[in-house]
């Protein structure tokens, strides 16, 4: 997987829209009103942070199958949030479907009326 394909999976979901609120120049992925959207997925060059779990515990089994290519994120990690490598040990599918996961997890969380239609898969 590299960037540009993984720019792909996350502008795919249903009310999902890019961000570079920190003008660095690794975009974020939100859903949600402009106003007031959530971050679902963070891109660097190599990498995608993701809301891998609802808590720390179950976050870390991705550290567990994936010692060298998962990591916890630096400042949220504590709230479930892993940094994953795009071009490692982890499949495709599964980097997919980690990013589907905290979509899910990220939308869950935002008041119904700022849920776009169609999201859940």
């Amino acid at each position: 997987m590299d960037v540009t394909r993984m720019r792909e999976v996350c502008s795919a979901f249903p009310g999902a829209w890019p961000d570079d609120p920190w003008g660095h120049d690794h975009p974020v992925f939100k859903v949600g009103p402009a106003d007031r959207g959530k971050i679902f997925a963070s891109l660097a060059a190599d990498s995608v942070g993701v809301k891998a779990a609802a808590n720390r515990e179950v976050a870390d089994e991705w550290l567990v199958r994936y010692p060298d290519d998962a990591s916890v994120m630096a400042y949220i990690g504590r709230s479930g949030w892993n940094d994953l490598k795009l071009d490692g040990a982890i499949p495709d599918d599964e980097l997919v479907e980690a990013v589907e996961e905290s979509y899910r997890l990220v939308v869950s969380r935002l008041p119904k009326r700022d849920r776009p239609e169609g999201w859940e898969r």
